[in-house]
């Protein structure tokens, strides 16, 4: 069976992503983004914060750019890419966590940089751009501890009987000297589910609450064992500063030699402390970058890398000043590069025959770009500036040139009398005469010939007039013009009625015109019926913006809107007399006073005092 992170032994809990055992991912906060934002300067740009007590850092360059990501303490302390030196990928320790700097190898890869650590830190943190070219966007992402969250370091170093995840857990056999500890971490924690503080293994406090009574204590034995340093670990590094830490045995008091560690008690083991050790610096050497791009995708081309002196010390890694790896060789900087042979190009046929036969035309041939499989592949594989001409102009020589007629149109101009039949001539290239080559000179044929379909009199046929201006000044509207049957004599014309030409096609005495289009403009309803027949109502109509197609628009003068709504009937109302209305009392006065008016009698016996009451009620009413 499998030991959970409890420590208990078939137990399935395990740590969530907020450092909880068999937590359920709520005691933390993720907090993520994408930083964006367009820059312009070069140089370093904060992008974001990270703040103490961080865990699972993520800084992700979303693709692959010329920018560099760089790293430093709140205090000004440059961990990654600081001081315009860019560092190699690895490993590199800052604000209390290690974190690893990658950047994907820049020819097979499209992925950018990237620094991640598990954390938690202790300090904040700020996260730069180094900005060469346009943002790709920067992807940031880390945990923090939300309310009543208990330390992930005291999960760490949690022993039995310590605190978990606010709780207190004591074992069903437990000894006086464990129930001292709960006591102790009870006096830490407040006995209180909240923010439980970092407790390092062997570090209580031995104070006893005031409130409390001691437990008993079993009676102290004569410790014949106690712990002893026999020596310490190797130093972590060979140079540059390390670490190492004390070892403790457990030995025999008089004879000093070592025993079991269970004859010594190991809650009186010392905590070993690290310790500094090799502190002078490691040799210099050069940190050599990951070659560029190759400057040409085909033939041989140039590569780039970034050679730096470096110097390891204090698990850091320091740019230095080159003449301190003057005992090494310096590799090269620059370097020859090809991804691929060249496509070249290939002419596939002979120059075709010239496009006239005289004069000066045009002659093609075939030119592909070919590469080196003999695959022919688009023309940008080739060099552009190699290409074969595969278009060139060719001279044949002087050409003759001649009149070139048409044959005479068949009708003439005019129906009777006297017309003209016409025909076109033009001078153009002959390839087939003998001529002069010096062109066809000034006797150029005439177009016109003289004809005469006889005598005019007495012809019947329709007379059309000249069209009238269009009806509207834009959009579509309509011409008319005057069309008469009309007899032609001999310098004559001599109206007729429409029907003497009913046999031929009448011409069309209306057509349809467009000027310009008319844009948007304003359409509106007729009015509405007045509201009130007397003082004072109002009427309203629909008013629209209607563009070319009759399309709602946004495109009208707002200035020239036709209102919506005008008063009307603003006269006052005059009542109607009715001549048998009359009042047949003298103090009808009386009767309206009473409110006697209700009732029929009274209504009819004083009509008249009765209706002006009831009009000036109504008006009253209707006012309000």
């Amino acid at each position: 069976q499998s030991i959970g992170c409890d420590d208990y032994l078939g137990s399935d809990k395990v740590v969530d992503k907020c450092g909880i055992c068999g937590g359920d991912n709520t005691a933390c906060k993720v907090v993520s983004g994408v930083f964006k934002h367009t820059l312009t300067n070069l140089g370093y740009h904060k992008i974001v914060e990270i703040p103490e007590g961080a865990t699972k850092i993520n800084i992700t360059e979303m693709s692959k750019s010329n920018n560099y990501l760089a790293l430093r303490s709140r205090s000004g302390r440059s961990i990654i890419n600081g001081n315009w030196a860019i560092d190699r990928p690895g490993r590199y320790e800052g604000g209390g966590t290690m974190f690893t700097y990658k950047r994907p190898n820049e020819i097979s890869s499209t992925a950018g940089e990237s620094f991640l650590a598990d954390g938690p830190t202790n300090e904040v943190l700020d996260v730069y751009m180094i900005h060469q070219q346009p943002n790709p966007g920067i992807h940031y992402e880390y945990i923090i501890p939300g309310d009543n969250v208990i330390s992930p370091q005291l999960l760490a170093h949690r022993r039995p009987g310590e605190p978990l995840n606010g709780q207190l857990e004591i074992p069903e056999s437990t000894n006086h000297e464990d129930e001292d500890l709960h006591r102790e971490t009870e006096t830490l924690t407040g006995q209180s589910a909240g923010s439980f503080p970092v407790i390092q293994p062997g570090r209580f406090s031995s104070h006893q609450p005031e409130n409390q009574v001691p437990a008993v204590q079993p009676p102290r034995q004569n410790r014949e064992h106690n712990w002893k340093q026999i020596g310490k670990t190797e130093c972590t590094t060979t140079c540059g500063k390390g670490s190492q830490y004390p070892v403790f045995h457990c030995v025999n008091r008089i004879t000093h030699e070592e025993v079991p560690e269970g004859y010594c008690d190991s809650s009186t083991k010392p905590i070993p402390e690290e310790e500094a050790c090799n502190l002078f610096p490691c040799p210099a050497f050069w940190d050599i970058g990951e070659w560029s791009e190759c400057s040409k995708t085909c033939g041989l081309g140039m590569q780039h890398r970034q050679i730096l002196c470096r110097q390891m010390y204090a698990n850091r890694t320091l740019t230095v000043q080159q003449y301190r790896c003057h005992h090494l060789e310096k590799p090269e900087t620059t370097s020859t590069c090809q991804l691929k042979i060249c496509s070249e190009w290939q002419i596939r046929t002979e120059w075709t025959s010239c496009s006239v036969p005289c004069g000066v035309g045009q002659r093609t041939r075939d030119v592909k770009c070919v590469s080196n499989l003999g695959d022919i592949v688009d023309d940008e594989e080739c060099n552009m500036k190699l290409r074969p001409n595969d278009i060139e102009n060719c001279d044949m020589g002087p050409c003759a040139k001649s009149w070139f007629l048409t044959e005479w149109s068949d009708r003439c101009s005019a129906e009777c009398g006297d017309g003209v039949r016409t025909r076109s001539v033009v001078c153009m290239t002959n390839h087939v005469s003998s001529l002069p080559l010096e062109g066809c000179g000034n006797n150029r044929p005439s177009e016109t010939t003289p004809c005469n379909n006889g005598p005019c009199a007495g012809k019947v046929e329709w007379f059309a007039g000249s069209w009238t201006q269009c009806s509207i000044e834009c959009g579509s509207g309509t011409q008319q013009r005057e069309v008469i049957c009309v007899r032609k004599t001999e310098g004559n014309f001599d109206v007729l009625n429409p029907y003497e030409c009913s046999y031929l096609e009448r011409p069309p005495s209306q057509q349809s015109c467009y000027l310009k289009p008319c844009g948007a403009k304003w359409f509106h309803t007729e009015w509405s019926t007045c509201s009130k027949s007397c003082e004072g109502g109002f009427r309203v109509r629909e008013v629209r913006c209607l563009s070319d197609d009759m399309t709602t628009s946004t495109q009208c003068d707002p200035q020239l809107k036709p209102e919506e709504k005008e008063p009307c009937n603003t006269q006052d109302c005059i009542p109607e007399i009715d001549e048998n209305c009359k009042d047949k009392y003298y103090n009808c006065n009386v009767v309206v006073q009473a409110r006697l008016c209700v009732y029929t009698y009274y209504k009819t016996a004083c009509c008249a005092s009765c209706t002006r009451v009831a009009n000036r009620q109504s008006g009253f009413l209707g006012g309000r």
